[in-house]
């Protein structure tokens, strides 16, 4: 089994060394912390203080403000003994990208400071750099010249330090010699990690963060198998999705990625990054850690995983035999539960993306339409829109009219006694406790079946994952659709815990299909529809909207990032598939926003910078004019579609 967790079915906490900072512990015997950032510029002494006291009773244990420059960092000290005067005895910590000597003034002042190596040491010029071992040491002694002043210092004051590498900002350096990669984002780390062994300073947190939840879980799980096999301790992990977004969109790709990591007991310290005010951030991360809580005692044993057919490291999507439109090369489909009142109108199937047009009698679907609707005993009263099929329950099906284009739904003894089956597809629904060794012999891959799991276990996610490996293992390739419903518990956590439980499986390449729901009163269906649908774009296997991968702003934004991504969002919205980054500063600019296809950064008081990919194509274009701008650039490639033809070409 691969090292970089203790267990895939039994929840268990890895273990670490702990790590002090200001009066506050940090690491594997201590609960898992909560932090935010400010947003409000460092000079402002003022608002930073009322910022980070918004940001404390909201629940943060730790408060991260930016350090630009050395300006900024002895300013930390005004607005630590301003926190202080006020009774607040918060660690503070300080963001560092680029100036080191802000960094080691910092060190002296507040009780931990956040590096990059990425930035600490290199200037990012995006060259491909050929290296002999002897220069490539060569260099690595540069950054040790370079850094070691700071862990000296840290040392002296006890303070501690996170080494946080950024996907988006690995130097040239790691990039010629490792690639775009999570080997590099780990190696970026260790090579200065190294140098703080070498100094026997240890008061230090990790982090691998990227804006893509599938590079960032799998650089995590390289790291920590990294630190256990070269000998080095096993530090905190400090877990975040850096430029998750605003709203669902930031809450779903932050679940995934951080929750599928807390999953496997990794996370020490969690920070999620929305574009929103600082102080929603920290109950969300509560939400997600919450979970863990007595997790041991409220689950049921599930039976050890020995010989783990994933790699966790590197994606591959699980070979499937094409079922009807599920598995092979299709993309995962979308069920919307509407079982227990079936669909009474063409009204209700406005919430999952189907609209019926009176005026011209036709049908009318948006990019989150869903490909089935599951009615159990309550089939539909009329004839539904072309491309929506409909499942239904056995016995129902075996008494309806049109069998031919209404797919049946059994459970494990209707399956083994069934006469009569459809002969195209079929949904067989089982739990993961139902899937044992006579029961995987009664499986073929050659039956028109489609297996749809759920758990009723509070590790959801790892019993459902225990499953799917024995079917790995039986050799057994049938599509799988995951399904997992929730009672009684807020829409937040709602998409909080379904971007966690299918979001962690979707990421590692398992499952076809995806059904989840919500019973109670916040219970909506578009918004579960939309969940649906947004857990399947973070995992980036099905692209159904534009992405925005915008950061959550800081006291270096030169904008109103909120109202900015707003604005974009709104002329943009209709481009499916396109990714745009929009950046507050050069230090969040073109690294951090790697896989963007277009980027929106601030380079100073309403100056904007407009990039393809990672090259800027347009510099100091002003604000009130930027956004038009970005639609020329994205009109000169081809790839704008005006609003109306877009949705023209959703009637059916």
């Amino acid at each position: 089994m691969k090292n970089y967790c203790n267990s895939l079915t039994a929840y268990s906490r890895r273990e670490t060394i702990p790590v002090k900072i200001g009066e506050l512990y940090l690491g594997s015997d201590y609960p898992i912390r909560v932090q935010s950032m400010t947003t409000i510029d460092t000079m402002d002494t003022e608002g930073s203080i009322a910022q980070s006291i918004r940001m404390i009773e909201s629940g943060c244990e730790l408060v991260r403000i930016t350090a630009p420059s050395v300006k900024e960092a002895q300013n930390l000290e005004n607005i630590r003994k301003g926190l202080r005067a006020k009774g607040y005895t918060t660690p503070l910590v300080a963001d560092i990208h680029f100036t080191p000597n802000a960094a080691e003034l910092a060190a002296r002042i507040v009780e931990k400071v956040r590096i990059n190596p990425g930035n600490y040491a290199d200037k990012k010029r995006f060259q491909h750099i050929e290296y002999t071992e002897e220069s490539y040491q060569s260099e690595l002694q540069r950054i040790r010249d370079r850094f070691l002043p700071l862990v000296k210092i840290c040392k002296e004051y006890g303070t501690a330090m996170r080494i946080g590498t950024n996907h988006g900002s690995l130097s040239d350096r790691i990039l010629s010699r490792y690639g775009d990669t999570p080997l590099g984002m780990v190696e970026s780390a260790l090579e200065f990690l190294r140098i703080c062994e070498d100094e026997q300073y240890q008061d230090i947190v990790i982090s691998m963060k990227s804006s893509n939840p599938q590079v960032m879980v799998q650089a995590y799980r390289l790291l920590v198998q990294r630190l256990d096999e070269e000998g080095l301790k096993p530090y905190p992990l400090h877990l975040g999705v850096t430029e998750a977004g605003e709203g669902e969109d930031g809450r779903i790709k932050s679940a995934m990625g951080i929750g599928t990591l807390l999953e496997d007991g990794l996370g020490d310290t969690v920070r999620v990054s929305l574009t929103e005010e600082p102080e929603f951030e920290a109950p969300v991360a509560k939400s997600l850690i919450d979970r863990y809580t007595h997790r041991i005692e409220k689950s049921k044993m599930i039976a050890e995983i020995n010989d783990y057919p994933i790699d966790p490291f590197a994606y591959t999507k699980r070979q499937a035999v094409e079922v009807f439109n599920f598995g092979g090369h299709n993309v995962p489909r979308v069920i919307a539960d509407f079982s227990k009142e079936g669909i009474q109108s063409v009204e209700d199937l406005k919430a999952v993306g189907h609209f019926y047009l009176p005026a011209t009698d036709k049908w009318a679907m948006n990019d989150l339409g869903v490909d089935f609707v599951y009615s159990g005993a309550h089939p539909a009263a009329f004839m539904l829109p072309n491309g929506l099929r409909e499942i239904l329950d056995f016995g129902t099906w075996q008494e309806h009219t049109d069998k031919q284009n209404a797919f049946p739904l059994l459970h494990k003894a209707e399956f083994l006694s069934a006469n009569e089956l459809h002969k195209t597809l079929n949904i067989l629904r089982v739990s993961d406790e139902d899937i044992d060794d006579t029961f995987l012999k009664s499986l073929s891959n050659q039956s028109p079946v489609v297996l749809q799991i759920y758990s009723t276990n509070a590790q959801k996610m790892a019993a459902m994952r225990a499953a799917i490996v024995k079917l790995i293992q039986a050799k057994l390739n049938l599509p799988i659709i995951l399904e997992s419903i929730y009672d009684n518990c807020s829409a937040s956590d709602f998409q909080l815990y379904s971007s966690t439980d299918c979001g962690a499986l979707l990421v590692d390449g398992l499952g076809d299909g995806l059904m989840i729901g919500l019973s109670g009163e916040a219970s909506d269906a578009k918004m579960v529809n939309s969940t649906a649908f947004g857990i399947l774009q973070a995992a980036r296997v099905r692209i159904t909207k534009t992405e925005y991968i915008s950061c959550p702003s800081c006291g270096r934004t030169l904008f109103d990032l909120q109202e900015t991504t707003a604005k974009i969002r709104k002329r943009t919205d209709h481009l499916k598939g396109v990714k745009i980054g929009i950046m507050g500063c050069i230090v969040n600019g073109p690294g951090e926003m790697a896989d963007a296809d277009y980027g929106y950064v601030g380079i100073g008081k309403d100056k904007i910078s407009l990039y393809r990919g990672q090259n800027v194509v347009k510099r100091a274009v002003h604000a009130d004019n930027a956004v038009d701008e970005l639609i020329e650039l994205i009109k000169e490639d081809g790839l704008w579609i005006e609003p109306a033809v877009a949705a023209e070409s959703l009637s059916i």
